[in-house]
């Protein structure tokens, strides 16, 4: 199978879906010409022209309104905030407006529109455009939050999101855009709330998102070589969160790591390892661990940015002090 980028996928997702369903159009800064910051959307422009990708003025809050009125009137808008950073200055439309307008009208309008934006650190581009506090749209109900840590996953959960009849939120990682993996050429779709066993084992369970998922597999390989057997579990959506899928491999492995790039306080993993703390602790056979930012900015200084970001350098320590317990 070809391989193309992670950012390279989420193209195809986006021309695929633009080309099967005329509703489809897409709002953001820079989206247009330019073909957004991270070239996401670059060709889209040419191809489809400015009513069907819409370069927006530097106002998040009027164009996800724009694109809530849309959705409501029967669009399929994909909106780009060009950071997560950004998505603080458009927040009432997201949480009050985006989120909640099917069930305040008791389900006879649907907002089946998706918000593309990405997190992490490791650009050196500072606290206000590092940040991942993607945890933040998982606390508000009627949002759905997809977290794909591949090319593969991209593509299939953004044509899924994009054919949603509710609101995504759908969380890239800056740092997976130049990533390579194999792509079908063809349109297909990857269910939301359907998590995936990234690599087998006995040992240890880690259930990371995003960026994390990678260096899990590569800590994973470290401790293959002392003979530690490491599970990593994919989410793949934050909501709907695939707790079946955890829950079962924690309970064969024992132990659990759970790795976000997000803080740590009150984070996607908080959440992940409330969850088994409520409904599998009996299967523990030791404390679970999480592997996440620490709770400050995202520092601008190389040494600081490189201590600040969850891998391998925590990863691996963490797996040892697990198999510490019997």
């Amino acid at each position: 199978m070809r391989e193309i980028t992670y950012a390279q996928a989420i193209n195809e997702a986006l021309r695929q879906s633009m080309q099967q369903d005329e509703r489809v159009v897409l709002l953001g800064e820079d989206i247009g010409c330019y073909g957004g910051v991270f070239q996401v959307t670059a060709g889209l422009l040419e191809e489809f022209g400015p009513e069907r990708v819409v370069d927006t003025p530097i106002s998040e809050a009027g164009f996800v309104g724009a694109s809530v009125g849309a959705a409501l009137t029967g669009m399929r808008p994909v909106t780009e905030i060009m950071f997560i950073d950004f998505t603080t200055v458009c927040m009432d439309m997201i949480v009050n407006q985006m989120a909640k307008m099917h069930y305040m009208f008791g389900g006879r309008g649907k907002v089946p529109m998706v918000l593309r934006t990405n997190i992490g650190a490791g650009r050196g581009t500072a606290a206000q455009h590092s940040q991942s506090f993607h945890a933040i749209f998982m606390h508000i109900p009627g949002l759905y939050v997809a977290a794909p840590s591949t090319p593969y996953d991209a593509k299939g959960l953004m044509i899924a999101a994009i054919q949603n009849e509710n609101p995504v939120i759908f969380v890239e990682h800056k740092k997976l855009y130049i990533e390579k993996g194999p792509v079908p050429e063809e349109s297909y779709t990857i269910p939301f709330g359907q998590a995936e066993i990234k690599r087998e084992g006995k040992d240890i369970t880690i259930v990371a998102t995003h960026a994390l998922v990678q260096r899990s597999l590569n800590a994973a390989g470290e401790a293959a070589k002392e003979g530690i057997d490491v599970e990593i579990v994919d989410p793949r959506t934050l909501v709907p969160l695939d707790k079946e899928t955890i829950l079962n491999s924690v309970k064969k492995t024992g132990r659990l790591i759970v790795a976000d790039e997000g803080h740590k306080t009150c984070g996607a993993a908080a959440e992940i390892t409330a969850l088994v703390a409520e409904e599998a602790i009996y299967y523990l056979k030791a404390p679970v661990k999480r592997v996440c930012s620490p709770d400050t900015p995202v520092p601008f200084s190389p040494p600081l940015e490189r201590a600040f970001i969850p891998d391998e350098k925590y990863l691996v320590p963490a797996i040892k002090s697990l198999m510490e317990y019997a």
